[in-house]
């Protein structure tokens, strides 16, 4: 009996790890931003506050897009 080969997987496995990471900032970015407008709506005189904590929020969010930026260039 001899084996036969399913599937093959060629490239570099850091770019389906970078696709991956994604995932998380894409996510992460959608609930706060969804999370902020329910607060805002709520309470409409702490939309200033709310707004500078949610783009506190994006930008930590977005440093995990950026780590996995720079894991795939490491890996390559």
């Amino acid at each position: 009996m001899d084996s036969t080969i399913l599937a093959q997987i060629t490239g570099n496995i850091a770019t389906v790890g970078y696709g991956l990471a994604t995932l998380g900032p894409g996510l992460a970015v959608g609930i706060i931003a969804g999370k902020t407008v329910e607060a805002m709506a709520r309470q409409p005189e702490m939309a200033g506050r709310l707004q500078v904590t949610m783009f506190l929020g994006i930008a930590f969010a977005e440093l995990l897009a950026f780590i996995g930026v720079a894991t795939f260039f490491i890996f390559q």
